[in-house]
């Protein structure tokens, strides 16, 4: 890892990433903030051409810098969708500079748009993690979360109901049974007591009470018939 000098506005740091470029002083909108330098490959040279590797950055359809030497600093400066430096070119000058477009305040981390070819052929197969893409997946996967426990709840309410239907209906077969049965041992207490041994015991003592007060005044008056006689 090259040595920073302190007067230097970053340092090399660890990033979610692995290593990266960080802030250690304010750097204000428009600041040049490092050179991204190494070799010059000329692409109509085989050698310079077969060259490959994930710091190549290429200044137009010739020139292309090698940035893999430990020297350039700037290639610990990571990609980000929604960055807070860019790279400005200089074709003519074969020169490459990473200037602030924000301000930056110490402590974070430096970074820039490597471009859709770049994240095409290495970032995308992998999955870009940077920190607008981290926050995406996070929002999804929070959004997925509630959408599971939303389903759960839903299933969960619909079981409920589904057992207080189940519940009422047992309720309310229970009650009719028991209605039914009430009905039928009321019929035959009522029909035993009216039409059973009680009415017929209650009926002749009426008779035989109505039979005695009819028979009375015929004794008394063959007791009178006598008499005169």
């Amino acid at each position: 890892m090259p040595a920073i000098s302190s007067k230097k506005p970053y340092r090399i740091g660890r990033s979610p990433t692995g290593l990266g470029l960080f802030a250690t002083k304010p750097i204000k909108k428009g600041t040049k903030i490092v050179r991204y330098f190494g070799p010059l490959l000329d692409c109509k040279k085989k050698k310079d051409d077969a060259v490959e590797n994930k710091y190549l950055f290429e200044l137009n359809n010739r020139w292309t810098i090698d940035g893999s030497v430990r020297e350039n600093v700037a290639r610990y400066i990571n990609h980000a969708c929604k960055p807070n430096a860019e790279s400005d070119v200089r074709p003519r000058k074969r020169k490459v500079f990473i200037r602030a477009i924000k301000n930056i305040e110490p402590g974070e981390e430096i970074n820039y748009d490597y471009g859709t070819d770049y994240f095409k052929a290495y970032l995308k197969p992998i999955g870009c993690r940077c920190a607008a893409c981290e926050k995406k997946r996070k929002k999804k996967r929070a959004e997925a979360r509630a959408e599971r426990l939303r389903l759960k709840a839903k299933a969960e309410r619909k079981a409920l109901r589904k057992a207080e239907k189940l519940a009422a209906k047992a309720e309310e077969k229970h009650g009719l049974n028991g209605a039914k049965a009430n009905g039928v041992n009321g019929l035959k207490l009522n029909g035993k007591h009216f039409n059973g041994h009680g009415g017929k015991a209650a009926a002749g003592k009426a008779i035989v009470m109505k039979s005695r007060i009819s028979a009375k005044p015929k004794e008394k008056q063959g007791r009178e018939d006598s008499a005169s006689a």
